[in-house]
């Protein structure tokens, strides 16, 4: 079966098992490695991504359920060279320790500014509760979140 699915702005015919998970078509098929397999339950969130403007969890999302629409990766938010507004952010406060969380704090965090550019903090805090940092770094990410929200939280 094919699922016709836009990722990063680039259309895709994917050839998959509809039951197939987002993050195994993503990791394996497409090479886009941001989003990284913690749990396989949905309630860590370092395999978040922006579908149609929400955070889902990649491995709880099936190919099935993305036919027509827009999936948004941190590969699609910047570069090393490049990065992103969101992703400079985090570079600056120190956001990430072992960077195993962060794609996903990005995506969650990037789908929230995109839809409420100035959260309060707790927005903020209530958006990016799904997911995880296992380092103990929420607090430099708040801040980076925080940062390119304008100091309005």
């Amino acid at each position: 079966m094919t699922t016709r699915v836009t990722i990063n702005g680039r259309p895709h015919a994917l050839q998959a098992d509809p039951a197939t998970p987002l993050l195994y078509v993503l990791r394996n098929e497409l090479r886009l490695n941001g989003a990284k397999f913690g749990c396989g339950m949905g309630q860590c969130g370092a395999c978040t991504v922006i579908v149609d403007g929400k955070p889902v969890f990649s491995c709880l999302t099936p190919l099935a359920a993305l036919e027509g629409r827009a999936v948004r990766t941190v590969e699609g938010m910047g570069s090393a060279e490049r990065p992103g507004r969101l992703q400079a952010a985090f570079i600056k406060h120190q956001a990430a320790q072992c960077g195993y969380c962060i794609a996903g704090m990005l995506t969650r965090a990037q789908a929230l500014l995109d839809a409420h550019p100035h959260p309060n903090e707790q927005q903020i805090r209530r958006h990016m509760e799904p997911n995880l940092c296992r380092c103990g770094t929420h607090h430099r990410i708040l801040a980076a979140i925080k940062d390119v929200a304008g100091g309005a939280a």
